[in-house]
């Protein structure tokens, strides 16, 4: 990035009236990094520079970029200060995905995106599975028969797991590995884990002899209870 005057600077920032508050910064930092299209790694401009450019103090400034900081838009670095960051889209998502601390209807919402997220699955599973990842879909659903509920809980979350693992999409994993919480708290809201037309080994035996069309027929049926109770 080359070195901007404080001139400059003031016009590409567009100057902020004293009386408002760190949000108002925040979005004018927001709007700078767009219009000078930094890419990650790219240095911003110090906040002495940014406080005078915006004509508030070096307070107000620090907190602006505190809140950046804490979405992961920008990181601070030895010898380049503060600096673009490729942001963690998930990690604010990660911090409040607690059952505990949610209501009802959001819980309900959440859990229906995992549904319709599951539905979705096939075309990923059919392009990248392995037969080693049938094998141990196939243990994990040989495991659950004349198992208790609390058993069998465990063995849903493992089995709807190990789906999300197949398809190599690294985001999808971790968004599954963050609705977990909320996948138990409702499964083991409802008197049994399962009662669909198509059981686990049902799924595994359709994604060892089917096709990605079967799969889907296959996982709405299994997913059908599921879908009825949110009715």
């Amino acid at each position: 990035m080359k070195e901007e005057t404080i001139n400059d600077l003031s016009k590409t920032l567009g100057r902020v009236k004293a009386n408002t508050m760190a949000d108002d910064v925040e979005i004018k930092l927001r709007q700078y990094l767009k219009k000078m299209s930094l890419k990650p790694g790219d240095p911003l401009p110090k906040e002495t520079d940014l406080a005078e450019a915006l004509g508030v103090s070096r307070n107000v400034v620090r907190e602006a970029l505190s809140r950046l900081r804490m979405l992961g838009m920008i990181e601070t670095r030895k010898r380049k200060g503060a600096v673009l960051a490729s942001p963690d889209i998930l990690l604010a998502f990660e911090r409040v995905l607690d059952p505990a601390l949610i209501d009802d209807l959001t819980l309900k919402d959440i859990f229906e995106l995992r549904l319709v997220l599951e539905m979705g699955l096939a075309d990923l599973l059919y392009a990248r599975m392995t037969e080693t990842d049938i094998d141990e879909l196939e243990e994990i659903a040989n495991s659950e028969i004349n198992k208790d509920k609390s058993f069998l809980v465990k063995n849903e979350i493992a089995f709807h797991g190990k789906l999300y693992e197949m398809t190599g999409n690294l985001t999808l994993k971790r968004f599954q590995i963050m609705l977990l919480p909320i996948f138990a708290y409702v499964i083991t809201m409802v008197n049994k884990p399962y009662s669909g037309k198509v059981d686990h080994r049902g799924l595994v035996d359709i994604l060892r002899n089917g096709t990605k069309e079967d799969f889907k027929k296959g996982m709405y049926e299994h997913l059908k209870p599921h879908f009825d109770r949110l009715k």
